[in-house]
């Protein structure tokens, strides 16, 4: 494990983010239009900027609420073990329900929210995801829809982080170890 001492190289910048936000809502919106209510749950605690900036581009009534779930902690490697350490306050039961995760890598902690999701019968479930490291998938779970597509590089910001820190960065970057 590194020592800690990294720094951050821009990856994708906070206008790329935004207009690619833009799109993603559109294309949502199509889905989902006639909809009585969409419930929006972002997986915390990653997703919180991009689900905050997601939902203020749908035109659709929506209710939030959120998820935590966790196999990293404070690590840069998922330990496989899926923890639920919030769950949802409300019921999802014959609802639509639109899943905002901030990345897919390894594919655990996606699938055993659906799973549990599932388990309690939305009229549909679906996937946005802002980034997908597919190199790194060793589930067989997709978004459907991603922000972008990255290579198998650790990344922070934009509610990303790593042990806690550079969340509040506007852009995605990739960090380098120094240590």
């Amino acid at each position: 494990m590194p020592d800690g001492a990294y720094l951050i190289d821009e990856m994708i910048s906070a206008k790329s983010i935004a207009a690619r936000v833009e799109a993603l809502a559109r294309e949502i919106h199509d889905c989902f239009a006639g909809t009585d209510k969409l419930v929006v749950v972002g997986l915390l605690r990653g997703s919180f900027v991009f689900i905050a900036d997601l939902v203020r581009e749908l035109d659709l009534p929506v209710e939030v609420d959120f998820l935590e779930a966790s196999s990293y902690g404070d690590s840069i490697e998922s330990s496989r073990e899926v923890r639920i350490l919030k769950d949802l306050r409300g019921e999802i039961e014959g609802r639509d329900v639109l899943v905002v995760e901030d990345i897919v890598d390894t594919g655990f902690t996606l699938a055993h929210v659906l799973t549990l999701l599932r388990a309690r019968g939305p009229a549909r479930l679906k996937v946005c995801a802002l980034l997908d490291k597919p190199s790194r998938r060793e589930v067989d779970v997709r978004a459907d829809w991603t922000g972008f597509e990255i290579p198998d590089e650790f990344v922070v910001g934009y509610g990303i982080d790593y042990a806690q820190r550079n969340r509040n960065l506007p852009f995605i970057g990739r960090v380098r170890f120094t240590g």
